[in-house]
C-alpha cells in the first residue's frame, strides 16, 4: 500500500511515540476493568438482564482489543512498511492469529494490473499466499450473492468518482466459514487527476459483529420479557379487582340491630414482587341472615394465581350460599384445587356468623388463626384440625365455635402482613400489642388503617390482605 503522501490531499502528521504509549496504557487499563466486570457477572439463563449485561461487556471486550491493535498498529508504522529482518532472525509473523491478523491491506493498480495484498488479508481471506491476490474482478466471488452488487457499487464511486470506500460485506472463505469485513479505501491519482491505483484498508469484525447482535437480541427478549411481565400484572389486577369486594373501607351489611358488623378490609401488595398474588378477603351476607366471613391465599403470582383464586372464591360463595357449614365447605375447596389443571395450594379460613346468638363457626385450613381483641387485650383463637388446600386427597375439616360479645374485634388475615421469620409470630404478637388502640378506635376502618401503618411499609415477600370485623351491641 502506498504513503497517503500520494492520496488525492495530504496526510496529517503522526501523533509522537509517548502519546500512543500512553493510549495503550490507558485502553489496557480499561479493557482489564471491563475484563474483571464480565468475570464478575454471572450467567443465568434464566436471568435476561445478566446475559444482557455479559453481551454488552463482551462487546466492550472486543472493541477495545480492536482499538488496542489500531493503537499498536499506529506506534509501530503502516504495516506495508519494509522491514529488514537481520540474518537468521526469527519472522515476526506470529503463528496463531493475533489481534493485528485481523486487520490486512490490499493495493490494485489499475495501470499495471499489479495486486498487492499484505500477509494478514490473505489469513483473513483464508487464501494460501501462493495462490496470489484476488483482482478487483475476482473479488466478488468470494462475497455472500445479495452484497456483490454493494461492493459494485462501492468500487464504481471510488474508480470512477474518486470517492473513498467506507462499508461492510460478507465473504465466504475456502474453509466455508463466514467472515464480516469492514472496507476503508481511497483511490490514488496521478499527475493528471485520473484514478491510478486504489488501496484499501479490511478489518475483520466478525466477533464484534456477534456480540452487536447478541447485544440487540438479548436486549430485544429483555423488552418482551419486561412487557410480558407488565401486561399480566395488568391482567392479574384487573381481574383481582374484578373478583375482590368493591369496597375497601367501611361496609355495614344490609342487615342491623343487634349483632350487626362492622366490616372493613385492606390489601397491601408485595413490596419484593411487581406480580400480584393469589391472596383473598370477602364478606357476605347469606339468605339465612348470617354472614360469610373469609380469607385465603395460594401459592405462585400473577395470571395463574388470580385465576385460581376466582376460581375458589367463586365457588366458595356458591357453596355458602347453599348454606354448606365451614368445614365442610372447606373439604369441597380441598378436592377442588387437589383436581384442578393449575395444581397449586391454599391456605383459608371459612367462618359463619350468627349476628342473633353472636355465634361464629369456623374452620381453617393450614392459616393463621383469626385474632380477637376483647376489652384491650388481645388473642389468637384455638384453630381446629385442618390441612393445607390441595396438599392430600380426601381431607377432613374440624369446625370450632366462639361466642363473641358486643365490641369485641374480630381480625382474619393472611400471613403476609405479619410474617417476621419462618412462623411469623413476631408479626403475631405485633398485631395483639395493637389492642389497646383498637379498643380506643372509632370503627373498623380505624383498626385497619392502624395495622397498615404498623405492617405496610414492611417489606414483604408476599402480598397481604386483613378483614377486621367489629361486633355491634
Amino acid at each position: 500500500m502506498p504513503s497517503p503522501m500520494f492520496a488525492d490531499h495530504p496526510a496529517q502528521q503522526p501523533p509522537e511515540r509517548g502519546m500512543v504509549d500512553a493510549l495503550i496504557t490507558r485502553t489496557r487499563r480499561l479493557r482489564g476493568d471491563v475484563d474483571a466486570v464480565r468475570q464478575d457477572t454471572s450467567v443465568d439463563e434464566e436471568d435476561p438482564h445478566g446475559r444482557w449485561q455479559l453481551a454488552l461487556c463482551d462487546l466492550a471486550v472486543h472493541q477495545l482489543d480492536d482499538l488496542g491493535a489500531h493503537l499498536g498498529q499506529l506506534k509501530t508504522g503502516l504495516p506495508t512498511e519494509a522491514r529488514e529482518e537481520s540474518p537468521g532472525q526469527a519472522p515476526t509473523r506470529p503463528k496463531s492469529r493475533s489481534l493485528l491478523s485481523r486487520v490486512g491491506s490490499a493495493e490494485w493498480n489499475l495501470l499495471t494490473d499489479e495486486v498487492n495484498w499484505s500477509d494478514e488479508l490473505y489469513e483473513i481471506f483464508g487464501r494460501a499466499p501462493e495462490a496470489g491476490p484476488l483482482s478487483l474482478d475476482e473479488l466478488p466471488s468470494m462475497l455472500f450473492a445479495e452484497d456483490q452488487a454493494f461492493l459494485a457499487t462501492m468500487m464504481t464511486d471510488c474508480l470512477v468518482d474518486g470517492k473513498a470506500i467506507d462499508g461492510e460485506f460478507r465473504i465466504v472463505r475456502t474453509d466455508q466459514s463466514v467472515r464480516t469485513l469492514h472496507m476503508m479505501g481511497e483511490p490514488v491519482l496521478d499527475a493528471d487527476g485520473c484514478t491510478a491505483s486504489m488501496w484499501a484498508v479490511l478489518r475483520d469484525v466478525s466477533e464484534l459483529r456477534r456480540s452487536q447482535h447478541a447485544v440487540r437480541e438479548t436486549r430485544d427478549s429483555l423488552q418482551r420479557q419486561r412487557h410480558i411481565a407488565q401486561t399480566e400484572h395488568r391482567i392479574a389486577v384487573e381481574l383481582q379487582e374484578a373478583v375482590l369486594p368493591p369496597w375497601r373501607g367501611s361496609l355495614r351489611p344490609p342487615r342491623s340491630g343487634p349483632g350487626a358488623l362492622d366490616l372493613a378490609a385492606h390489601y397491601l401488595p408485595s413490596a419484593t414482587s411487581a406480580l400480584i398474588g393469589g391472596d383473598w378477603y370477602d364478606a357476605l351476607e347469606l339468605p339465612d341472615g348470617q354472614m360469610l366471613l373469609t380469607v385465603g391465599d395460594l401459592t405462585g403470582h400473577g395470571v395463574s394465581a388470580t385465576s385460581t383464586m376466582a376460581m375458589l372464591l367463586g365457588a366458595l360463595r356458591g357453596m355458602a350460599v347453599a348454606g354448606i357449614r365451614p368445614g365442610a365447605l372447606l373439604g369441597h375447596l380441598n378436592q377442588l384445587l387437589d383436581t384442578s389443571t393449575q395444581p397449586a395450594l391454599g391456605s383459608a379460613i371459612c367462618c359463619r356468623y350468627d349476628p342473633a346468638a353472636r355465634l361464629l363457626t369456623w374452620a381453617q385450613a393450614g392459616h393463621p388463626a383469626p385474632l380477637l381483641f376483647r376489652d384491650g387485650t388481645g388473642r389468637a383463637l384455638t384453630p381446629p384440625e385442618g390441612v393445607l388446600l390441595g396438599a392430600t386427597s380426601g381431607a377432613a375439616y374440624e369446625q370450632a365455635e366462639v361466642q363473641l360479645r358486643a365490641d369485641d374485634l374480630l381480625m382474619l388475615h393472611t400471613d403476609g402482613i405479619s410474617r417476621r421469620g419462618p412462623a411469623g409470630d413476631a408479626g403475631i404478637g405485633r398485631l395483639l400489642e395493637l389492642a389497646p388502640r383498637f379498643a380506643e378506635a372509632r370503627g373498623a376502618q380505624e383498626c385497619v388503617r392502624l395495622a397498615v401503618e404498623e405492617f405496610g411499609e414492611a417489606e414483604r415477600e408476599n402480598d397481604a390482605c386483613v378483614l377486621v370485623a367489629r361486633i355491634g351491641a
